[in-house]
């Protein structure tokens, strides 16, 4: 592959609001954990249509609804359950977080609501993560806090969060932001005399 070939694909606009000049290090989501509550609205309804010809079959025995009856109803359940977990899919999906060699961009969108939040690397003061409990150990999943000069950036049902902030980290070395420096000040110590 050609040096031009390779620097057109590193330039790709990966997201809406990528500068030209800057470079997608790190895309990350939260776990599908997320989407716990609509999994279990979606399994419910997938079970109204067989339950609705289980009952239609109790109360007349001598004559059960058809087998045809019985798939429709379960398609039908099936699409229910596909229109229940449509909004709790797109919150997950669409919520991106993404390292560039500028910033920390947090993108939250649901189907009514899109937030964004945008950290310069230089702002970043520490970057930590916190894995609680039986559920977060075993599914692997934990919260990252981003540290910053103007609040904390807290990211809850981060998946692998130990690998993501260890990435994070490794980023922001290579780009010789440490949590030692300040903005607006020099690498080097500046020594006052007495």
């Amino acid at each position: 592959m050609s040096a031009k070939a390779v620097k057109q694909q590193n330039s790709k606009q990966h997201f809406s609001e990528q500068f030209e000049d800057e470079e997608v290090l790190l895309v990350f989501r939260k776990h599908p954990i997320v989407m716990r509550k609509g999994l279990l609205l979606a399994a419910a309804a997938l079970l109204v249509g067989p339950l609705y010809t289980l009952a239609l079959t109790y109360i007349d025995s001598a004559n059960p609804p058809s087998v045809e009856f019985f798939f429709v109803s379960f398609l039908l359940s099936l699409l229910l359950s596909a229109v229940l977990i449509f909004p709790w899919w797109v919150r997950w999906y669409f919520s991106v977080y993404i390292m560039t060699n500028q910033r920390f961009i947090q993108q939250t969108r649901s189907l009514l609501q899109v937030n964004v939040v945008d950290i310069g690397l230089e702002q970043i003061q520490m970057i930590n993560y916190q894995i609680a409990g039986l559920e977060q150990t075993m599914l692997r999943f934990g919260t990252i806090v981003v540290q910053t000069y103007v609040g904390d950036l807290v990211i809850h049902e981060v998946h692998h969060p130990a690998r993501i902030q260890q990435k994070m980290v490794h980023f922001l070395r290579q780009l010789g932001i440490h949590p030692t420096q300040r903005p607006g000040t020099d690498d080097e110590t500046k020594v006052i005399e007495s």
